[in-house]
């Protein structure tokens, strides 16, 4: 490492503030869009699952991208990369908002979530260096602020935006801030001089690809599964097929090639591998809870966006509040392995919780104390996490290991929202074929609530047929939606037992011998 990279006064304070700005942009775009989803969904004529795809492209371009960052910003040194990457990132955040119909979208999402993906990466590698090495831990801890609040600024900015105005404008916020950090980054960031270019011929385009296909294909898989009921479908059985052909072949050709994309033997330590598969629950937990509880408040609840948005801030404050003081005690030689099963348990403790509260009309402050525990639960899981996983790691493995544990939270998201999304639709209808079986035309209070419902609905002046068919429907409709929370129920219930089951592996992880402080320079 050349010490030449480190900057001092103002400079440093707009190379921090460009930074955090990039980082900001690529979190805070990952769950703006959640809240919007209901008025693409109106907008755009898509369905749920279309909708969903809006996420999916763009956490599938995100994973794609950032195992291979550390490699790219080699290749094009790290200012061009960086801000090649805002561009990118600018340019279809526009194309975006002047999307006409839902796959246009998808596709500029891809393309986005490509920009973006390297945001995150590289806005922290370059605080990291831009701070003498005794001020890396100050850097660390401003850098996870905003990778903290980002998530919970993105729904109710996103609220705001879609009341306020319309949903493309979502995605226009970003551009003004676009430009503002490429001319900042062309300006003041410096490219560091360690590693030379390979040459076209030394490029694994082969990883690249079989990294692509990957997946790729395990994202369509898991988007797609419940709508073409998974294997039924050819597209579904095809992609299975080719995920795994891909995962074998990208395995053997990064353990042979020489200058491999993914340094895949870094997973030789065993701390790695338990850390990356907690990254995974991490961001099944994480992103399937994000995804959840905003989507239960409007079609449930029929909240605004912007209520549902603002439901999630103290959660996120709470979080905040926490990494301070979870650095402070991880310094002073705390076991990560408690604090991470102490997260894992009060994760249960607010699963279950959701479980208890949801009904067809649960309160505002219902919710309030439980998503205040799920913030301490993230605060206690997210840098324990991190560390566990690089705490046995040295020098340039600390990077790559970085970027492992950064795209298994990824997925973990991914796998999270299609499997929550595929459970809600099996189960509820289970549940609501369950409840019809107890709807019995025959039978009295049955009678007396088609006859209120017919009164209510004559009373506002319709003929006494049409009534009769409201009413069925009203009914019809009630019962959906206790179907549906039921289902809800259940997701809640079945994230706690996962969260549950992890405990007992988390306990089973190896001592640090040496008590060597952790460097977290290379964690995103």
């Amino acid at each position: 490492m050349q010490d030449s990279l480190v900057e001092y006064g103002a400079r440093r304070v707009i190379i921090t503030i460009t930074a955090i700005l990039c980082a900001l942009l690529e979190i805070v775009d990952s769950t703006i869009v959640n809240v919007a989803l209901n008025e693409m969904k109106g907008n755009l004529g898509a369905t749920l699952s279309e909708v969903g795809w809006v996420i999916t492209a763009y956490a599938i371009g995100n994973v794609i991208v950032v195992p291979m960052t550390s490699w790219l910003s080699q290749q094009f040194g790290r200012r061009n990369y960086f801000a090649a990457s805002i561009i990118i990132f600018t340019v279809f955040s526009f194309l975006c908002g002047n999307a006409t119909n839902i796959w246009e979208l998808v596709f500029f999402r891809l393309m986005q979530g490509i920009g973006g993906g390297a945001l995150l990466v590289t806005s922290q590698t370059i605080i990291t260096e831009s701070y003498p090495i005794e001020k890396r831990s100050m850097a660390q801890a401003i850098y996870g602020l905003g990778v903290i609040i980002g998530p919970t600024l993105g729904p109710p900015l996103g609220g705001y935006i879609v009341d306020n105005f319309s949903w493309p404008y979502i995605f226009y916020i970003n551009i003004p801030i676009g430009i503002a950090a490429t001319l900042m980054t062309l300006q003041f960031v410096r490219s560091p001089k360690y590693a030379e270019k390979r040459k076209a011929s030394d490029v694994d385009w082969l990883g690249i690809a079989l990294l692509a296909i990957t997946v790729g294909s395990l994202q369509y898989i898991l988007e797609r599964g419940h709508e073409e009921d998974w294997f039924a479908s050819e597209w579904i059985v095809l992609f299975t097929v080719s995920a795994v052909l891909g995962f074998i072949l990208f395995i053997w050709r990064e353990l042979t090639f020489k200058y491999p994309i993914v340094e895949l033997r870094v997973l030789k330590n065993s701390n790695l591998r338990i850390g990356t598969i907690m990254s995974f629950v991490l961001g099944f937990g994480l992103y399937g809870s994000t995804f959840i509880v905003p989507l239960y408040t409007q079609s449930i609840l029929g909240w605004t966006a912007l209520q549902s948005g603002a439901l999630m801030i103290p959660a996120a404050l709470t979080t905040a509040f926490m990494m301070p003081i979870i650095g402070r005690l991880l310094s002073k030689g705390a076991k990560q392995q408690i604090l991470v099963s102490l997260g894992l348990f009060i994760f249960f403790i607010y699963s279950f919780w959701g479980y208890k509260i949801l009904t067809p009309d649960t309160g505002k402050d219902a919710f309030f104390w439980m998503l205040i525990v799920r913030g301490a639960g993230l605060g206690l899981l997210f840098i324990p996490i991190t560390s566990l996983s690089l705490s046995t790691l040295k020098g340039q493995e600390i990077g790559q290991g970085a970027a492992f544990t950064g795209m298994m939270r990824q997925l973990g998201g991914s796998f999270g929202i299609a499997a929550i999304t595929t459970f809600i639709a099996n189960a509820s209808q289970k549940y609501r074929v369950n409840l019809i079986t107890h709807l019995d035309e025959t039978d009295f209070a049955v009678q007396q609530r088609l006859q209120a419902l017919k009164g209510s609905f004559m009373a506002k002046g319709m003929t006494p047929d049409a009534a009769m068919n409201a009413a069925y429907k009203m009914l019809d409709l009630s019962v959906t939606k206790q179907a549906t929370v039921l289902s809800y129920m259940d997701v809640f219930l079945y994230l706690g037992v996962i969260f549950l089951i992890c405990i007992p592996f988390i306990l089973f992880v190896k001592e640090r011998k040496s008590k060597e402080k952790i460097d977290l320079s290379g964690v995103h």
